[in-house]
This record gives C-alpha cells, structure tokens and sequence, in this order.
C-alpha cells in the first residue's frame, strides 16, 4: 500500500522574493488577504506551516486605498491607553487623512496574521508606504496586479 508524505522545507531551502503591490484604489480588506497570504507563504506550494516561507511585500499608493459602503464613516477602530476608562476610538476616514495613512493598511494585515513570534517575524517582512516612492528599488521587486486577480475571480464566479 503506498502512504502520501507531505514534506517540510527546511529553513535553508526557503526562496524569499521581493513583490511590489499599487495599493491605490484598491479596497482595504481584499488587498489584505492577498497581502496576508503573501507574507505567510500560502500561495507557494512548499508552503510549511511552521516556517516563515513568505515574500517581501512593498505596498505603495496606501494613502490611496478605499472602503465598500459606508465603512469610511461607520467603522469604528478601537484601542486602549492601558488606564481606566482608557478606551479611544477612530474611524478610516480620520486615520487616512492623519499623519501614518498606512496604518489603515498595515493593522488590516496584521490582524490576518498569526499571533504570536512566527507572526511578528512575518510582519517585519511587510513594508506600506504612503506615497508612491519607496527605497527597495536596489530589490528589483516583483509586480503583481492584485486589481486583475480580483477581476479573474469575479469573472470567474
């Protein structure tokens, strides 16, 4: 009788890339996702749970980005200042007009990410700017038109 194995890469086999994704008008929770599985490596068929096995992703234009509906106005982020009665809230629309527009972007992936080290180290490997410049240029990344994957699934479907 033949048994299937799955195989685990070994941290030494892992292939890192460098993708560079145009955020701009792109909605928030589904560049996300594919921001998300980016980072944690599902999309490569070595993919090992354990490992981080990810790309390097750049996101640029995050200042851009845009909310289905009424979220701009009605989704409210909450945080704690750690003292009682500490609780502060924001919206998208305050955040994205502010002084780090990126966070929007950034805190979006995180909360996809896992808790925890493994986590933290893939969260290290993400890098959202505002504008349109960045300084990985010398990385030679990747293009991926996250718009036309959207497109292809809906068409799809």
């Amino acid at each position: 009788m033949y048994t299937k194995t799955t195989t685990s890469l070994k941290a030494s086999e892992i292939e890192k890339k460098w993708v560079l994704i145009d955020a701009e008008g792109l909605v928030v929770g589904r560049l996300a996702s594919v921001i998300a599985n980016r980072l944690r490596g599902k999309h490569k068929a070595g993919y090992t749970p354990h490992l981080d096995c990810g790309d390097n992703v750049i996101v640029i234009n995050a200042d851009k980005v845009r909310f289905t509906g009424k979220k701009m106005t009605d989704k409210v982020y909450y945080r704690h200042t750690g003292y009682p009665g500490g609780i502060k809230s924001t919206t998208p629309a305050k955040v994205l007009e502010g002084k780090f527009p990126e966070r929007v972007l950034t805190k979006a992936v995180e909360r996809m990410i896992p808790k925890g080290p493994l986590g933290r180290q893939q969260m290290k490997n993400l890098r959202v700017f505002a504008g349109a410049e960045h300084p990985h240029e010398a990385q030679n990344p990747e293009t991926l038109d996250v718009a036309g994957m959207n497109r292809k699934n809906k068409v799809a479907r």
